[in-house]
């Protein structure tokens, strides 16, 4: 499927922006860990979600996802799973990947892991090494560390684990799984980047009723013994869709305003940072009622580039290069490690893509400069990741000519309703099922 997108001057409109991708994940997978039925409000009805939600009834939980409003997961609990009898296949979902192949360790017995292409090259190394540590036997199909796994448990308590802080889902599944060991396991850090992955995995882990000691995100310490307990929870509306639309008002050439319905400024995600990001560049977005009341982005000003260091925020990077595009002088984005190592080495996909729209970009191995950039049509390659899709989509909207996107049914991983959205402000964008 393939956009076809046409410059356009002016957005202005409601955006109805849905639930947490990252939220329902966490809710999802501490669902089924407990003991009874647990209820996730306003989840994101997206392909990952829905991939880890089958993969939780194949270990043997009720997961319905019938009612789009609320998402209901009644579970045995941990030790009512079972080793299941279909492979774990998490499809495109990262954030499935690291906490699946992690529970599966939890488990007496065999099990298979696998997602999409994308999946059996993104790395897990890491954490493979640590429930070695553990106990766990952990087996790349293909001898090269990378899925399709063979997981067998079960994990022990009583362990001091090391991980590279590049990439905090390598920690994420020890964190939820951890509590439930014998004995205190210790996990430990050098310079954990992405800590509001961390502060969200915690703040789900409290509804849960199992915790860990935080010793300033250098190590962290889980005591063991602890029971989860079922929960009703309701996730934010998420950031890191909501910046696409923030992005493609901020650089439209009249004086027009959006307005993003049910964010809360005081969410854990990074990406709340767009509301500073913007305004610091000469934007205009205006938070009432710490979001409650709308958060509002205005067109028709002139941004200027400002340094960011995305360590928290790895998702932000294909968006903000394309704001660095508009803006006048030079953006510099820095720490990029952990945004390398997602669906596409997105700093260098994004790179390659704006390029072929005229951008000026150079690119250092840890850091990325974006320069003021009169954009054209063009077309593009979306690499099937959702992000690159939206991010460019917003740049070919500010762009002289029309452009071509491939591969937008990715969109549906994050944002399902990207495409309605954008129309519904004004976005001129078609949806072609042929090139």
């Amino acid at each position: 499927m393939y956009y076809f997108v046409h410059p356009t001057t002016a957005l202005e409109g409601h955006v109805k922006i849905p639930g947490s991708k990252s939220q329902t994940a966490r809710g999802l997978i501490l669902g089924t860990l407990a003991k009874g039925t647990t209820r996730v409000q306003n989840p994101m009805l997206n392909l990952d979600n829905y991939d880890i939600a089958e993969c939780c009834r194949r270990l043997g939980a009720a997961v319905d996802t019938t009612n789009d409003e609320e998402w209901v997961i009644t579970s045995p609990g941990l030790e009512g799973l079972e080793i299941p009898g279909a492979v774990l296949d998490v499809g495109n979902s990262g954030t499935g990947f690291y906490f699946l192949t992690t529970l599966a360790g939890m488990l007496k017995g065999k099990s298979i892991i696998t997602g999409d292409y994308q999946i059996c090259y993104r790395p897990i190394q890491p954490l493979l090494e640590a429930m070695r540590v553990m106990g766990a036997k952990c087996v790349s199909t293909r001898d090269n560390e990378l899925a399709p796994l063979m997981i067998e448990g079960p994990l022990e308590g009583g362990h001091t684990v090391y991980l590279n802080g590049k990439n905090v889902q390598w920690a994420i599944g020890l964190m939820v799984c951890c509590p439930a060991l014998n004995g205190t396991t210790t996990i430990k850090f050098d310079n954990l980047g992405e800590r509001p992955y961390a502060n969200l995995t915690m703040d789900w882990m409290k509804a849960a009723g199992v915790y860990l000691e935080n010793h300033d995100y250098e190590e962290f310490v889980i005591p063991g013994n602890q029971q989860y307990h079922p929960f009703t929870k309701r996730t934010a509306c998420d950031w890191c869709s909501a910046s696409y639309p923030m992005v493609a008002a901020a650089i439209m050439k009249e004086k027009k305003t959006i307005r993003l319905d049910g964010m809360d400024i005081n969410d854990f995600m990074g990406e709340r940072h767009y509301v500073d990001w913007i305004n610091a560049m000469g934007g205009s977005v205006t938070v009432a009622d710490e979001g409650r009341g709308g958060v509002f982005v205005e067109g028709g000003h002139e941004l200027h580039g400002i340094d960011i260091d995305c360590g928290d925020t790895p998702d932000a990077v294909p968006a903000l290069s394309v704001l660095g595009c508009y803006a006048k002088g030079k953006m510099t984005l820095t720490n990029l490690a952990a945004c390398r190592m997602k669906e596409t080495d997105r700093a260098h996909t994004i790179a390659i893509e704006l390029r072929k729209m005229g951008a000026h970009i150079e690119e250092g191995e840890d850091s990325m400069t974006i320069y003021h950039s009169p954009l054209h049509g063009a077309a593009i390659d979306g690499h099937d990741d959702h992000r690159i899709v939206m991010a460019t989509a917003c740049a070919a909207l500010g762009a002289e000519g029309d452009s071509f996107i491939d591969s937008v049914e990715h969109v549906g991983v994050s944002f399902p309703r990207f495409f309605e959205e954008m129309r519904g402000i004004g976005a001129r964008i078609e949806r072609l099922s042929e090139s």
